[in-house]
């Protein structure tokens, strides 16, 4: 992803979160749609499903160089293919090819999973599963998204039983694990998020754009103490829900700790999520060409990037596990109160 200087700084228009019932709309033609929240029973049964240890061996799985066409590439996407046939899911590839600076005619695949192949409306997950062409550097790329690509599988194995129902619903679950994020010169329009491009382009040709409630795009997500803000105000109302959530985990004790660098003892997580909207800021990620057509968006990015950010240092000794639960938590707790909403609008 890229943004001017890294992240904008200069006059940021900060404003207050807030939402009512009449901003909860979803989709290209702005629907509404009515979501509860998760009984307090509800809530910590969902809250306290973790696999921690599943979480970890993912992320080795898929924390190698993985830059597009390399061997590494096709190990990875096999493995992210293989993991949600195992749950069930319905996974296909949208494969296309382009040119590129450097590495010149690439093949992509865009992976996309659905719980029901069926369903009329989804709500979608996203990340990106490429690495960074860096020459003769190593570069593993753990924030930059193998920790995003990991939550996502990890959710889905954590939350398989939950999930069971929403094979057959109208409204289900979509992740999608784009290529070709990463520039392979230097980040502009035709040097940048190749699949997201593509996929957003064939969508809309065939009428599909119409069927995503929302688009919640996860990168840069690993290390520790990141802020979020919602960037859109047509999902101000959807990202106040995170707010929500992750309130109520904090307020039960059901975030995980963790000890902060220098300190003995733990440590309880700073706000994830800010109560605020950054207006002016602008950065470029694999959301931009469905922004463009109208899909809302949830861009969970944090601001400011990782110091890693597109470094070599960007590996597993930069990820912090409480702070990956917490956020996986989080993503499934939203998750599964958006599609329990389909009850209320039946």
């Amino acid at each position: 992803m890229a943004s001017n200087d890294l992240w904008i700084i200069a006059l940021y228009l900060v404003v207050l979160v807030s939402g009512n019932d009449k901003d909860f709309l979803v989709g290209q033609r702005q629907l509404p749609y009515k979501t509860d929240e998760l009984t307090d029973r509800h809530f910590h049964e969902i809250a306290q499903l973790s696999d921690v240890k599943h979480l970890k061996e993912t992320v080795k799985e898929i924390l190698i160089p993985r830059i597009v066409g390399s061997p590494g590439h096709a190990k990875v996407r096999k493995f992210i293919v293989k993991s949600l046939e195992d749950l069930g899911w319905s996974v296909n590839l949208n494969s296309f090819h382009d040119s590129v600076p450097i590495l010149g005619n690439l093949h992509f695949h865009n992976i996309i999973a659905k719980l029901n192949p069926k369903a009329e409306r989804y709500l979608v997950i996203a990340c990106h599963y490429d690495s960074k062409y860096m020459g003769d550097v190593e570069f593993l790329a753990a924030t930059d998204s193998a920790v995003p690509c990991a939550m996502m599988l990890n959710m889905a194995k954590v939350l398989q039983q939950q999930l069971e129902h929403y094979k057959n619903t109208e409204l289900s679950l979509m992740f999608i694990f784009f290529d070709g994020e990463e520039a392979f010169k230097e980040w502009s329009p035709k040097d940048s998020i190749y699949g997201a491009r593509h996929l957003a382009k064939k969508w809309e040709r065939e009428e599909f754009l119409q069927k995503i409630d929302i688009l919640m795009l996860l990168d840069l997500l690993g290390a520790p103490d990141p802020k979020f803000y919602s960037f859109f105000s047509k999902t101000e109302s959807w990202y106040s829900r995170i707010l929500n959530i992750e309130d109520r985990l904090s307020d039960t004790g059901m975030m995980e700790r963790y000890v902060s660098s220098g300190v003995s003892r733990p440590q309880e997580p700073n706000r994830y999520f800010q109560p605020n909207a950054l207006r002016s800021s602008h950065i470029e990620d694999d959301h931009i060409p469905f922004l463009r057509r109208n899909v809302p968006i949830l861009h969970i990015i944090p601001v400011p990037f990782p110091q890693v950010w597109h470094t070599p240092d960007d590996n597993e000794d930069v990820i912090d596990y409480s702070t990956t639960e917490n956020l996986r938590r989080i993503v499934s707790l939203f998750a599964m109160e958006y599609l329990e909403g389909i009850t209320n609008n039946a």
